[in-house]
């Protein structure tokens, strides 16, 4: 089995087993970030997506949400919406 060195989880982690965003943000991700990593921003994107009512359509929206992937992923940061308590 493959795996990567992922740079949450560290060595021997499942790797994404597709680019899963376009360009070279999306190689970045592939090599960096384990299947469980992913899926721990899918996670939250859908929380910021659902809290914000955004529209991934929407360009401006995309930005934003890009922005919060690259700081969850790469810089470590907290990206819940701010106010957010779970029910």
């Amino acid at each position: 089995m493959i795996t990567i060195n992922c740079i949450k989880y560290g060595e021997s982690q499942e790797p994404i087993p597709y680019t899963p965003y376009p360009g070279e943000l999306g190689k970045k991700i592939h090599q960096q970030v384990s299947l469980k990593f992913w899926q721990d921003w899918l996670a939250q994107q859908t929380m910021i997506i659902n809290e914000n009512h955004f529209s991934p359509i929407d360009p401006d929206h995309r930005k934003i949400i890009e922005k919060k992937m690259v700081e969850f992923l790469f810089e470590g940061k907290d990206v819940k919406p701010q106010g957010y308590a779970p029910d």
